[in-house]
């Protein structure tokens, strides 16, 4: 089950951090095995399905849709239980644990959904099984236990550790870009970030799908708060510093949106870019993915605006963000103000999320309030 291997990656990198460890963690990944920096437990894997070798892998894309008509598949509820079982077991008893995850057991309880409990259920325990590391056996009731230790309010006080198990289902289901991306909380502010990119090369990316023929592919980011910002090969490569560009002049920028158009108002985004006065076309790829796109300097800009009536989940930037702002870049709602992660599982914030350097945010900023202050106007009636 690779997506669910790259998931625990993410966790060792980020133990580190609330553990307060000096050794180097090995992380277990399929195909490759992986050393990461000492932030997340002694072994810690990120599920990277695609690459998943065995013809049993086609099972990780069954599918349901959930009550917003979003799907989730196998990958995404066994990368949630696997991370979640690793958090767990290498948290200290004395300390607490409580996770903000995207998904809950609901759909999985309903008539219907007996075989892709089945196919998570096996998947996951041959998971472990295959590992090693620990010796345990889930039960269907106990698998959708476990999927709902997720089920966290967050907020401003204590731990949380923040998880998106899959970020950018469709674009997994697509074979193009998604991640897996796990934060922690520490009274309400966001000290870890660590995002496993399977699909994303190593090299930079610039064209309209995000893709780059021809580069090492598979990047894991990762920050910490106040130690800047760090990207590696999922084969284990030694960490490199990253930041975001120095562009300062909108007219050499290129910005990242989503790919789904469903996700973002696109005649908004144009209208911004066009009042700044870029050139390049928007590049479009799915998931936090962009954010760590963004960190390592291949675009200048990200813009998020979804349609009206969407609220924004922490899972979906908690991680993206802390990538971004350790880089050196700046990520803040359409107002300007940073983004609240001290709210519970929805992010507070004025319209949408913008991501940029600290030289081109003050021009941003004010055509992204232009632009917004336009569509109002022109939606108001006489």
């Amino acid at each position: 089950m690779a997506a669910a291997r790259v998931g625990l990656v993410s966790v060792s990198h980020a133990l580190h951090a609330s553990v307060s460890s000096s050794s180097t963690f090995t992380i277990a990944l399929r195909p490759p095995r992986l050393r990461l920096p000492p932030y997340l437990p002694r072994h810690l894997h990120l599920p990277t399905f695609p690459n998943y070798p065995r013809p049993r892998c086609k099972r990780t894309f069954c599918i349901l849709s959930k009550a917003d008509k979003s799907p989730v598949t196998v990958a995404d509820y066994g990368s949630q239980i696997l991370v979640s079982l690793v958090l767990k077991m290498e948290t200290p008893a004395s300390t607490s644990f409580s996770m903000v995850a995207e998904e809950d057991s609901e759909e999985l309880r309903k008539e219907g959904a007996e075989e892709i409990l089945e196919n998570i259920t096996e998947l996951v325990n041959e998971t472990i099984v295959d590992d090693g590391t620990y010796s345990m056996y889930f039960s269907k009731e106990g698998i959708l236990s476990a999927i709902d230790d997720g089920k966290s309010e967050g907020g401003p006080s204590g731990r949380h550790w923040v998880l998106d198990p899959i970020d950018g289902t469709k674009g997994f289901l697509r074979g193009d870009q998604y991640a897996i991306a796990l934060a922690l909380l520490d009274e309400g502010k966001v000290v870890l970030g660590v995002l496993a990119c399977p699909n994303l090369s190593l090299g930079s990316i610039g064209n309209l799908n995000g893709s780059s023929s021809g580069d090492q592919v598979g990047a894991l980011f990762s920050a910490t708060i106040g130690c800047g910002a760090e990207v590696e090969s999922l084969q284990g490569s030694p960490a490199q510093k990253i930041s975001v560009c120095s562009i300062d002049d909108p007219v050499n920028a290129s910005f990242f949106e989503s790919y789904e158009g469903a996700h973002s108002m696109r005649d908004l985004t144009g209208s911004i870019a066009e009042k700044l006065g870029v050139q390049a076309p928007p590049v479009r790829i799915d998931s936090q993915a962009k954010y760590g796109a963004l960190a390592r300097g291949d675009g200048a800009i990200y813009l998020r605006f979804p349609h009206k009536g969407y609220r924004e989940k922490i899972w979906d930037h908690a991680a993206g963000s802390i990538v971004v702002t350790e880089a050196g870049g700046v990520v803040t709602d359409a107002s300007g103000n940073d983004l609240d992660f001290s709210k519970g599982r929805f992010l507070d914030l004025d319209t949408g999320i913008i991501a940029t350097n600290k030289q081109l945010m003050p021009s941003l900023l004010k055509v992204v309030q232009e632009a917004i202050k336009e569509q109002n106007q022109a939606a108001s009636p006489l």
